[in-house]
């Protein structure tokens, strides 16, 4: 295997040299790293230095990358996964390298994680998590991490395939990464509370071709439940940009209130809270005495995401903004406006032109058109 040597955080580590015009695996393979995917790294890193829990799974490891930058980074026990052999000598090289006790396994992660349990499970596939959820749920001691790049299936883009991985039914909406990040997450915890335990999110964010979660999990039957209690439904107008929130597994019809039209049911989904605010002040305290390459985008999304509000959708201003033929002021000054008024808004984090407000659709109509 032809290699090349990289750095992340404080770690280096050998990789497969990879045909710069290909972003993801090349073609001749399945053993790869993905460069463009250092900030989730990076965000790990962070958590994991303030969370310390026992030990670390990395199930389907790659060329390691993750798991290696944990062990030395943060300096937890790891076990680094992946079924290819490839794969596997990769990682046993760059542990060996770096003088880490790492325990590398060559095998298929739903095996692994259906004979031992670790306190910390990271399930990062080029694709879908789905297939893995359900094993992973039953080994992770404390927490959960999950990472899905398959975000036009959870977007509702893909509607099929949204619908066969998720049990859900998505819809692409121009809140259609707030819809992914949320049916994901419902789609966790409906794996998780059968098993009579609770999700807790401390750190979940949409970025660019991912979606990504950080969870603990709750014993006990009380813990399921209210995690349960937080599977619902965003309730969309057809016609209109009206939405609500509906709680529930099953949908109950409604009208649109402002102009008639039968509501249309996303999900189910996560209705909660995607984050901790404890967790994410610990990270911005911790960020400076860490090593990451991308701690400035870091920085700004941990500040951006301790003040988004928890609604399940948000506002395109620039849409809204169109529909009435005005030209909006800037998205700030409509944050303050509504404040002012006494409603909460917010930006949210994974996009310049989104709007979260629990203001109705008139009110913010109005305030976007100067009224």
């Amino acid at each position: 295997m032809d290699v090349v040597e990289v750095t992340e955080g404080k770690t280096r580590f050998f990789v497969p040299r990879q045909d710069p015009r290909l972003q993801f695996p090349p073609g001749s393979g399945p053993v790869f790293y993905n460069a463009r995917m250092e900030m989730n790294r990076d965000a790990t890193v962070l958590l994991l230095a303030v969370l310390k829990p026992q030990n670390y799974l990395d199930a389907m490891g790659a060329s390691g990358a993750r798991g290696l930058r944990v062990a030395h980074e943060v300096g937890i026990p790891v076990t680094i996964n992946d079924w290819n052999a490839k794969a596997v000598d990769l990682a046993r090289q760059n542990a060996e390298a770096l003088g880490l006790a790492v325990e590398v396994t060559h095998g298929d992660a739903n095996v692994l994680m259906s004979g031992r349990t670790f306190d910390a499970v990271d399930l990062d596939p080029f694709g879908t998590p789905a297939p893995f959820v359900d094993s992973a749920a039953r080994c992770a001691g404390n927490y959960l991490f999950v990472t899905a790049t398959d975000t036009a299936p959870l977007c509702g883009a893909h509607l099929k395939a949204g619908m066969r991985r998720y049990f859900s039914r998505p819809r692409n909406t121009e809140y259609h990464a707030e819809v992914g990040l949320r049916t994901l997450l419902g789609f966790v915890v409906r794996e998780v509370i059968k098993y009579d335990r609770g999700v807790e999110p401390l750190f979940c964010y949409a970025h660019e071709h991912f979606h990504r979660l950080h969870l603990r999990l709750r014993h006990g039957a009380a813990a399921a439940d209210r995690a349960l209690a937080r599977i619902g439904y965003v309730m969309q107008c057809g016609n209109c940009l009206y939405r609500s929130e509906q709680a529930g597994m099953l949908p109950e019809p409604e009208a649109c209130p402002l102009c008639g039209a039968s509501l249309v049911p996303v999900g189910p989904l996560w209705t909660g809270g995607i984050n901790d605010d404890a967790t994410l002040a610990a990270m911005q305290e911790n960020l400076a005495s860490v090593t990451a390459g991308t701690g400035a985008r870091i920085g700004r999304l941990l500040a951006t995401c301790r003040q988004e509000l928890d609604t399940s959708s948000h506002y395109d201003y620039h849409v809204i903004a169109k529909r009435l033929r005005v030209s909006p002021g800037g998205i700030e000054t409509v944050i303050e406006r509504l404040m002012a008024l006494g409603y909460r808004a917010s930006r949210a984090h994974y996009s310049g032109t989104a709007l979260k407000t629990d203001a109705s659709l008139p009110v913010l109509e109005e305030v976007i058109s100067g009224g």
